[in-house]
This record gives structure tokens, sequence and C-alpha cells, in this order.
């Protein structure tokens, strides 16, 4: 009998959606494989699939077509956004220092440390034990001025919400340009630019059901931000080279069912989420939700089992046919926590024993089911195991 498998591990990546698929199609094939900068019938065919994509994104996260810049990914965009804009303000005679949250994605703190690398600052902003940023810290990283703050809506590891509407307009009133990840808040959280004086957002199209390899950076201001890949004169510029058709269309359509489907299915993982918190708490009664005291996105549970540590814990339910996944980072054979709970305040014996339990548009009640007829014999086993380690 072949082992029923479970992926809770959503907030990673999320297969290919049979819808985005056959969009993308046509586009991988002989029937539109023109190169969007050409001028002849198949180069205006694979132009016109692109800016669709963008008509559609825009209208989703309230921008304009023209604001919509393709990427390789989150990652990219987050350094186009980073990057760019200081290197931006620089060229202006302004300030070459950009402020982000300590417990941003490493797309983005490596990217404020690259801004270091080329005669630049970078301002680390502390956070709360819930993982929101320190407001105060945040209004004297303003006053110092900037070429640029960067602050997450959604954490990727713990799932708090920023208030982003509030941090991006007082950083409109300071005159400092707003740079959100969006990668994770994107279809699960109302993401919208409508009410958001942001002027740079990323999103990420595997999160949401399109493949790897492509992400977009809405740019509201071109003059916010540098290009940091030349070439062509592609995307005004701001980021060259011949698009990826197949993979805009797959984000745009993508984006689309998102859009569409993001209320309803909040609402069901929210349950999905609340359920499992609840059963993992029955049965090991210390383990710690952390970041429950904030609002959270309702993909992410990020549970704490003190006694054990998240590779351990990994590679059981693993074997148990369970994908879920951990922060920690394994350095010279040692366990070490997360960036994000470590600037949470997380002790570190319950750093090491953290895992990410996050769900998707595939996820039932059955998963949840899954983990938790697993969950008491792993959690014996791995504490035995470390009990017998440390003595």
């Amino acid at each position: 009998m072949t082992k029923r498998l479970v992926y809770l591990d959503n907030a990673a990546t999320t297969p290919v959606r049979p819808e985005v698929l056959d969009a993308m199609l046509p586009y991988l094939g002989k029937e539109a494989f023109g190169n969007p900068s050409s001028a002849h019938r198949f180069g205006r065919a694979a132009r016109a699939a692109v800016e669709q994509a963008k008509r559609a994104i825009a209208e989703t996260v309230g921008a304009e077509p023209n604001q919509i810049v393709f990427t390789s990914g989150g990652t990219e965009a987050d350094n186009l956004a980073v990057i760019g804009a200081a290197l931006a303000s620089r060229d202006r005679g302004g300030p070459f220092r950009v402020a982000v949250t300590a417990t941003e994605h490493k797309a983005v703190l490596a990217a404020a440390h690259a801004v270091t690398h080329l005669g630049g600052e970078e301002i680390i902003l502390p956070v709360s034990g819930s993982g929101t940023v320190d407001e105060a810290a945040f209004e004297a990283a303003l006053a110092r001025g900037l070429a640029l703050v960067s602050v997450m809506w959604v954490n990727n590891e713990v799932g708090t919400v920023q208030p982003i509407e509030r941090l991006a307009a007082r950083s409109g009133d300071a005159g400092v340009p707003f740079h959100c990840d969006a990668v994770q808040a994107f279809g699960k959280v109302p993401v919208s630019l409508r009410d958001v004086p942001c002027t740079l957002l990323t999103i990420s199209g595997h999160k949401i059901g399109s493949p790897k390899g492509i992400g977009a950076l809405v740019v509201r201001d071109r003059h916010a931000v540098e290009p940091i890949i030349h070439g062509g004169g592609q995307q005004f510029g701001i980021r060259p080279g011949t698009e990826n058709v197949p993979g805009i269309v797959a984000l745009g359509k993508a984006v689309e069912l998102a859009a569409q489907e993001h209320v309803e299915l909040a609402a069901r993982l929210r349950a999905l989420r609340d359920d499992f918190e609840g059963r993992v708490l029955a049965i090991v009664p210390d383990a710690v939700i952390n970041g429950w005291t904030a609002e959270r996105a309702p993909h992410v549970s990020n549970v704490s089992i003190p006694g054990t540590d998240s590779e351990a814990l990994l590679m059981h339910f693993d074997l148990a046919g369970i994908a879920c996944s951990s922060g920690s980072a394994c350095s010279t054979g040692a366990v070490e926590p997360s960036h994000v709970l470590t600037a949470m305040g997380v002790p570190r014996d319950l750093g090491i024993a953290a895992l990410r339990f996050s769900f998707g548009k595939d996820s039932t009640t059955d998963d949840v089911d899954a983990v938790i007829a697993a969950l008491p014999k792993i959690v014996e086993k791995v504490r035995s195991l470390a009990a017998v380690l440390h003595r």
C-alpha cells in the first residue's frame, strides 16, 4: 500500500496549478514562441500576452500596467528594490542608507548588506516579541534620512502581518521611498496599493501556483530605482533582457486566480491552522506557537517543541511522509535558530526546536489528521534521543 504523502510546506513553494499550466503551454511551444521585442507577428503575439499579464496584475494590486516590472522571482525583485533605490538616491546626491527589519527575508537583508559593500549604510530595525517592527526605531531611522525603508507585509517564517498601511504613510510623509516584500502576503491577506502609499512592491509566482523563476516588482515611481542588470531597453531599462513570456503569462493567470479566491481560501486556511494548533497544544502542552500574539496570515504556523531540535523532527516527519520546514541553519555541525526567531527574542532552546507548517490551496483536514496522528511518537523519539545525547 502506498504511503499517503502530506505537503505542508506551501510557504516554501506551491505546485503549479492546472489552469496556470494550460495558460502558459502555448508560449512554450511553436504556437506563440516569439520574442516580445520583435516587430513581426510572432513578436506581437508574445508582446500582447505580456501586456495582458501586466493589466491583470496591475488591476489586482491597484497599480498601473506600466508600473509592473517582471523579474526572475522575489529575490531579484527585492534586490532591485533595495540596491536600486540606494543607487538612485546616491546618484541624486541623497542619502546612501537603507533601513530594513531584522526579520526580513534573506533576499532583503542580503541586499541591504550589499549596499554597505558599495559604500552605503544599512540600518536593521528591531522587532517585538511577536515580530512586529519597533515603530520608534522606524521613526528614528526616517529622521536620519533614507534612500529606502523595506518592511515585509507577512513574515515567511511566523506569519506576522505588519501594519503596512501605517508604515508606508509615515514613510511617505518623511519623503522616503517605501518597499514591501508581499511574497507571503499575496493571496493570503488583502494586498492593495489603492490606499497604501507604497513605492515598490514585490510578488513571486511560485507561492501562488505559478512556476518558479518568475516574479514582479511594482515600481510606482521610475525615478525611485536604478537598474542593477544592464542590457537592452526592455521594461523601461529598469530590468532589461528578453522577457520570460511563458512565466509572465503564468504569473498573470496565477494572480487572477489568487485574487478571485483569496477571501474563501483565507477563511478555510485559518480554520485549518487554528484546528492544527489547538490539537498540537493538546498533545504537547508545553509547545509554543511563535508569534501567536500578533495578527498573523492564515496559512503559517510556527511551532517550537521543547526538548527537541528541528532537524531531527524534520527527518522523522519526512520518514512519516509529511513535509514541513525549519528556519534553522546547520552550521559546523550545530543547529542554530533562524534569524527571525532570534530577532523576536525566542530563547535558543526553543528557536532550534521550531518547525513551520504552512497550508495551501490543496491542504485538507486529512493533512492535519495525519500530522496529529504522527506527532506523539515523533516527539517521544526525538526527545528520547536528545535526552541520551545531552546526558
